[in-house]
């Protein structure tokens, strides 16, 4: 166990970060910035597994409220995690880690077909894992399918990495009024309809006691700060 507490973590990491100052896609400094944050991390013995999401590619919610069918706008949406998947385990490698990416939509000639023994065998074996597909299903957004692979993978805590530090009793973009909780339960964060995650996976998290560290990504100090409570965020359960 590394000297933060955890030795397994989740990172969760919405695509919308992933486009920095731009407004959409990939912007490179920024996503080299996070991949050294998470090599920092394994560096002190920290095993890291990551889900990822697609909104700054494509989100299928979107087409769906348009009059497109869900299920395929869901589909293209995993294909958009997928890429994210990749770009992220290409700038791990080029910081000096050693990324794994798997898939939970089977394309073998792209990422290994994500099971749950694969995947801690090579978190064990010192691994970054990558968890790209989200689910697998239609209907599950990539917030579910985090808080499901921490569970699976036996995660000490899921890590929400977004855009601002925390969660806000309100929306702290549009609200400057809103305050940021250092903590706050799982039943509470559903309650009050604090949107910082979707309300299927805060419930999973609840139901199967796992902790949610929600920070921002841009952080100076980045993940290690955030586990070893150098960096504003708000624990949540």
């Amino acid at each position: 166990m590394s000297s933060s507490g955890y030795s397994r973590v989740l990172l969760k990491v919405s695509g919308e970060a992933l486009t920095g100052e731009q407004s959409y896609g990939i912007e490179p400094e920024f996503l080299n910035a996070v991949a050294r944050q998470i090599v920092d991390l394994t560096r002190l013995g920290v095993q890291v597994a990551i889900v990822i999401g697609g909104g700054n590619i494509f989100r299928g919610m979107a087409v769906a409220a348009k009059g497109g069918d869900r299920i395929i706008g869901d589909h293209m949406g995993m294909l958009g995690t997928v890429i994210n998947s990749l770009a992220l385990g290409d700038a791990i490698r080029r910081a000096g880690g050693r990324p794994h990416v798997f898939s939970s939509v089977p394309m073998p000639s792209i990422a290994d077909t994500f099971t749950q023994r694969a995947a801690i065998a090579a978190l064990e074996s010192g691994a970054t894992v990558i968890c790209a597909g989200g689910t697998g299903n239609p209907f599950f957004t990539t917030d579910t399918a985090a808080a499901l692979k921490a569970i699976e993978l036996r995660c000490d805590v899921l890590l929400k990495g977004t855009k601002v530090d925390g969660v806000y009793s309100d929306d702290p973009v549009k609200n400057a009024d809103a305050t940021r909780f250092e903590t706050i339960s799982h039943e509470e964060v559903i309650t009050r309809d604090l949107r910082v995650m979707d309300t299927a996976a805060f419930a999973l998290a609840r139901d199967n006691r796992l902790p949610i560290i929600v920070y921002a990504l841009s952080a100076p100090e980045g993940l290690v700060g955030v586990l070893e409570g150098r960096t504003p965020s708000t624990r949540v359960g």
